[in-house]
């Protein structure tokens, strides 16, 4: 299956809380769209990894990507190096993206930004001839993906560029509360972690909305490129 965007997550619900809303309008807009989390999450202070496989799964169905993989790296320990960069080039390949999204370039957890360079390295290393890589007994081709975008994550990062995802938040909010064990919830008795509270969860909502007022419309998610973001004349800007 050849996906248009192939979006990298450190952990389940990173590609949500990031550019869920981005990925909800892309699908709309007829893109084929595909998520890969990098570990499943199992050093959360809550839920487990097998009830975060089965959010992301709901989660996944609510946003209608054609695909979610997990490469159960490990949570917290994962390093860039030939191993891990060799399984995300196989990912790249099998799916052949012309974009890919993948994790902040900084932020508070560490896996965030390892991911971010581990992906991004992937990418590149995807495109060289000499490095093979096969899957289930076959060959896979080079294949590098035309654009990296980092989308932002806790820390509010100035982005590069935005995207208008009025229309799309209401489906973002579905696919980030699929991850019921995360996330705000009065009545549980699990420890309280920096995303349990429901200031966490207001801020999905009103970090797009100030990204939005910046730009004119309602709601709109950021990210950073690894290169000038070109455009065919200034007619295309807002």
């Amino acid at each position: 299956m050849k996906l248009d965007i192939l979006a990298f997550g450190a952990h389940p619900d990173d590609v949500e809380l990031g550019c869920g809303a981005t990925i909800a309008k892309e699908i709309s807009l007829g893109k084929k769209v595909g998520i890969v989390d990098l570990t499943r999450g199992e050093l959360g202070t809550r839920g487990s990894a097998d009830l975060r496989d089965i959010e992301a799964a709901n989660s996944a169905e609510i946003l209608g990507v054609s695909v979610r993989e997990n490469l159960r790296f490990s949570d917290g320990f994962f390093v860039n190096d030939k191993e891990h960069q060799l399984e995300v080039i196989k990912m790249i390949r099998k799916y052949q993206p012309e974009i890919v999204l993948c994790n902040a370039v900084d932020d508070r957890h560490i896996d965030h930004p390892k991911g971010s360079r581990l992906v991004s390295d992937a990418c590149f290393l995807s495109g060289l001839l000499k490095i093979e890589t096969e899957i289930e007994g076959e060959l896979q081709e080079k294949w590098r993906p035309k654009l990296v975008y980092h989308y932002i994550q806790w820390k509010n990062l100035e982005p590069d560029f935005v995207i208008d995802v009025s229309g799309f938040m209401d489906i973002k909010k579905k696919s980030v509360l699929a991850y019921t064990s995360q996330f705000y919830d009065p009545t549980s008795n699990e420890p309280e972690t920096p995303i349990t509270s429901k200031n966490f969860t207001d801020s999905v909502d009103y970090r797009a909305k100030d990204l939005g007022r910046l730009i004119g419309v309602d709601f709109a998610e950021g990210f950073i490129s690894e290169r000038y973001v070109a455009v065919e004349n200034l007619s295309k800007l807002i």
